[in-house]
């Protein structure tokens, strides 16, 4: 198989895996519309990030090697588990958005409902289904850092990479602070003991 080939069959196994994603959407859209008059934005946060998957891959297509595009061509699965881990990624981008550990005026805010008195089973049901961005604007924030999240293989995982860095910074931080109080600590009781003698 040439490559002129190879491309032709992974660019038209992207537009058919589009197009059901697309299809899946607007299903899941239209059933909890119609029938409980809601949207599940994290169902549309996970396939804006296989849309921006698939996008990738296309975007890449003229820039795969010959043994890459042989390995995309042969299996339907290897075509699908980009989109698969961009899905994921938005769905982890969205959590870092509702924890607030990703914020600022480039990103969404939320309307996240409270709890009457103790959480509950009732109120996680309710933090699932009610959970909304707080405007139109909030919403297409949203959507367009779910798709990066899937375009861009490295965005959320560098998120991570940095959060976590800040996490063990902060520990080293606190761990030397400590340290610094109790010399502190010890150095004054041993000031102390020297004027007793």
């Amino acid at each position: 198989m040439d490559r002129v080939t190879g491309v032709y069959i992974l660019t038209k196994r992207l537009i058919i895996m589009t197009a059901v994603s697309i299809c899946i959407f607007t299903a899941l859209f239209s059933a909890t519309f119609l029938h409980e008059g809601r949207l599940m934005v994290s169902w549309a946060v996970f396939v804006c990030g296989i849309l921006g998957g698939f996008v990738s891959i296309q975007q890449r297509v003229k820039t795969v090697t010959d043994q890459e595009l042989r390995l995309l061509t042969r299996s339907w699965f290897q075509i699908l588990l980009i989109p698969i881990f961009g899905g994921l990624f938005a769905l982890v981008l969205y959590s870092l958005f509702l924890s607030g550990i990703v914020s600022g005026h480039m990103f969404p805010w939320f309307y996240i409902p409270e709890p009457d008195g103790h959480p509950d089973n009732a109120y996680i049901v309710s933090f699932l289904t009610e959970t909304y961005p707080a405007t139109g604007q909030d919403m297409a924030k949203l959507l367009f850092w779910s798709f990066v999240a899937g375009f861009s293989e490295r965005f959320v995982p560098q998120i991570i990479n940095r959060v976590t860095d800040q996490v063990e910074e902060d520990e080293l931080q606190k761990g030397k602070s400590g340290s610094d109080k109790r010399d502190a600590t010890a150095e004054g009781k041993e000031a102390a003991e020297d004027k007793t003698k």
